[in-house]
């Protein structure tokens, strides 16, 4: 078939003749500047291209499912007790309970104490989950999943088969496994006094969510459990969308509140700060929390929750609007003058440094 129009021999001849000036500009030994260049395109596509083939293998193979098991046994060996030590936080008649699971994973249970209700967030580990269940005494009678990703979404089925009343929620666009209650934007789960308001924030996956705990039943600060979508001084990966998509998420989870509590899905404080210090070295608020996340991490205590408030100061996937920041790193290119896309270019940026800084 013709591209775009062209007569199918004129695309012959063109291929012919872009293959024969990169055969050129390879064997020309005045060349190693493009040789240099053409190679490290390819190689960029080449990491590109397995990426997306190992991605959608384990998304959407039994593939995936072995992967996330073989991480399981390892976690269960290597951290009997968990990878870290965590304390609940106790409010007027709710409680939040960490578990960490896997090698840096947190699962959470919201629990209405006056009802001995719990919701379990993102329980990948359903064996941790469990035992903490029976530790409180509490009936679980609801999943709240983020995203579909193994490592969030894994104990789904153990726990949902062992609690015969138990719901899952969850986005219907996102596969998650054992899905029987589907969510939209806006949609709040109520149990018990418990009132959990799921927010679409895509661009780690399609369908992912966060859940929102409301504050007001309780006379507390609300509580925002963010799966992949933001961590301390960190934000997730974009696997199925775009940098824009990403920011229009990161500024739905702006609008919260400050005194918010963030439970994030995973225990990446350390590193994020460090590179939080990179990009914005005299960034102050950055580094006391740094001084606090160390002293923290020296006795495997972990460092949830922060505030949003707190990430405000410091967290640089936040602050893509600072001028600080924006002049640190320059708009990078493509047009000037709209601010949303400057903002989304910036987070790429922040994204790609992320990158090289971690395989340092």
């Amino acid at each position: 078939m013709a591209w775009r129009g062209w007569p199918a021999s004129w695309l012959w001849v063109a291929s012919c003749g872009l293959l024969l000036l990169v055969f050129i500009l390879l064997l020309s030994p005045r060349s190693c500047r493009a040789r240099r260049t053409l190679r490290g395109l390819f190689m960029a596509r080449s990491k590109r291209l397995l990426f997306r083939i190992g991605y959608s293998l384990y998304t959407r193979t039994w593939l995936g499912y072995l992967f996330y098991r073989q991480q399981l046994r390892r976690a269960r060996n290597r951290y009997p007790k968990g990878h870290s030590r965590t304390q609940p936080r106790l409010f007027n008649g709710v409680k939040v309970l960490p578990i960490p699971v896997l090698a840096d994973n947190y699962s959470y249970l919201i629990i209405d104490t006056q009802a001995r209700l719990a919701v379990a967030v993102d329980p990948s580990d359903p064996q941790a989950v469990q035992a903490s269940i029976e530790k409180e005494g509490v009936n679980l009678v609801a999943i709240l999943c983020t995203h579909k990703h193994w490592d969030h979404s894994g104990g789904n089925r153990d726990l949902s088969r062992r609690h015969q009343d138990c719901r899952v929620y969850g986005s219907p666009q996102d596969s998650i496994p054992y899905l029987t209650h589907p969510l939209c934007h806006q949609d709040v789960v109520s149990v018990g006094r418990l009132q959990i308001r799921a927010l679409a924030t895509p661009g780690h996956t399609q369908g992912h969510l966060v859940y929102l705990l409301d504050g007001e039943p309780y006379e507390g600060p609300s509580c925002l459990f963010s799966g992949d979508l933001l961590f301390l001084s960190g934000c997730g990966r974009t696997f199925e969308g775009t940098a824009e998509t990403m920011l229009s998420s990161l500024d739905t989870v702006l609008g919260l509140g400050d005194d918010t509590l963030l439970w994030p899905g995973h225990e990446y404080a350390e590193e994020n700060l460090g590179f939080a210090g990179v990009v914005e070295p005299e960034n102050l608020a950055r580094e006391r929390k740094m001084q606090w996340v160390q002293r923290q991490r020296m006795e495997r205590k972990s460092t949830c929750p922060s505030t949003l408030g707190e990430e405000r100061s410091y967290n640089p996937f936040l602050r893509t609007h600072c001028p600080v920041l924006q002049e640190a790193l320059g708009p990078g290119p493509g047009p000037t003058g709209d601010d949303g896309c400057s903002r989304a270019r910036l987070l790429e940026r922040l994204r790609q440094l992320k990158d090289l800084h971690k395989s340092k």
